[in-house]
């Protein structure tokens, strides 16, 4: 709106009129020049054509205002027809009155000739009237025209606009709906190991506890966060690994590495524990002896690369299936596909040695190209 008030305000009126009359003096004069054997100033040319543009940019406001107050609409362009016709004569009238009247004061006052106010006022309006009606009907049309097109293209982009913040609103609220989701999953989860951990070791079971209100509290100091720094997400890791170790004991180890570089890139909120969640739980909870879960992130050709790899039973293609359809996983997926769109990788490989190993990659910023880095492993499945 700011753009189209500079575009149609006085000042650039008024410039545009100058222009126009100095570039039709200039012709005139070099027309005058080669055609006519009575040559005429240049001084003078310039008045009659820039006092001629200058009668127009009188006129132009309210044109302008014509054109807004009387659109061409679907429900209404008969009557701005009938609007518009009466507009082109009252204004080729106004516009030849003050034209004449110009060419009276530049004649009296540049010229030695005597232009009378009142024969030869009058026939020279008649005249410039019927013989330019078709110039003063098209250039009214056209100032017409001009602000229908500056109107719909400032339409189209307070539409574009408002969609954009409607998808914008839209992808908010559903990444909301998907963390409420995800929190009731990982308390579910952490209870129920609670639960199983009290038949055997109230100790421990009590310990966990404790843990899980710290969980907790970081939890709900993140609700309605969807990204966070990387650091905090592996804080955040950090407590609930301490919890699953309870769990576990000696049978678990999980080493977490991350580059330096990349602590402070943002990431979506829990976006790590399902994965590690699930790597315990499908992997190293059916394994006999010593389970491993590895952590890394790092950056990679512009992107921010996050796996969890485990040394577990693996999983065959039935439960891989069954293993992309829950929460945890689906829920992870579907907040990925909202923030970055078809920015980001989020993928399952069989590593050599067994195991499952799942890669995720984000872009470090908003221009960031993302691209999934090769790997000699063999592909199971892409979620």
């Amino acid at each position: 709106m700011g753009r189209l008030s500079r575009v149609t305000s006085p000042l650039t009126i008024f410039a545009i009129a100058t222009v126009l009359g100095v570039l039709t003096g200039l012709q005139a004069y070099n027309y005058i020049a080669l055609t006519a054997e009575n040559k005429q100033p240049l001084v003078v040319l310039l008045a009659l054509n820039l006092t001629y543009w200058y009668s127009w940019a009188l006129l132009v406001p309210g044109v302008l205002w014509m054109a807004r107050r009387f659109r061409f609409e679907r429900h209404n362009w008969r009557r701005a027809t009938l609007i518009h016709i009466l507009g082109v004569v009252g204004c080729t009238a106004a516009h030849v009155a003050l034209a004449t009247s110009a060419r009276g004061v530049v004649i009296n006052t540049l010229t030695a000739r005597t232009f009378s106010w009142g024969a030869d006022w009058w026939m020279y309006f008649r005249d410039r009237f019927f013989l330019n009606f078709d110039w003063e009907m098209m250039t009214y049309w056209a100032l017409v025209a001009f602000v229908h097109a500056l109107d719909y293209h400032r339409e189209s982009q307070e539409r574009e606009i408002a969609a954009a913040q409607l998808q914008t609103q839209l992808a908010e609220a559903q990444l909301e709906a998907l963390q409420r989701q995800l929190h009731p999953h990982f308390l579910f989860n952490t209870l129920n190991t609670i639960s199983a951990l009290m038949h055997r070791d109230v100790h421990a079971a009590d310990e966990m506890l404790v843990q899980l209100s710290d969980l907790l509290r970081l939890t709900l100091d993140r609700v309605g966060t969807q990204q966070v720094p990387l650091t905090d997400e592996i804080d955040f890791l950090r407590k609930y690994v301490e919890i699953e170790q309870t769990r576990f004991g000696d049978r678990l180890q999980v080493n977490i590495e991350v580059e330096p570089e990349v602590l402070d890139a943002p990431v979506p909120n829990l976006i790590l524990q399902p994965l590690v969640e699930n790597a315990l739980r499908h992997g190293i909870g059916p394994r006999v002896g010593v389970g491993c879960v590895d952590v890394a992130a790092r950056q990679v050709d512009g992107g921010l690369v996050l796996t969890v790899r485990d040394n577990g039973v693996g999983l065959s293609p039935d439960k891989l299936n069954a293993f992309h359809s829950g929460v945890g996983l689906s829920n992870t997926r579907s907040r990925l596909e909202n923030l970055y769109g078809d920015r980001h990788r989020f993928e399952f490989q069989t590593p050599p040695g067994g195991g499952l190993l799942v890669t995720i990659v984000v872009p470090l910023g908003p221009d960031s190209e993302t691209r999934v880095p090769s790997s000699e492993s063999r592909m199971e499945s892409v979620a």
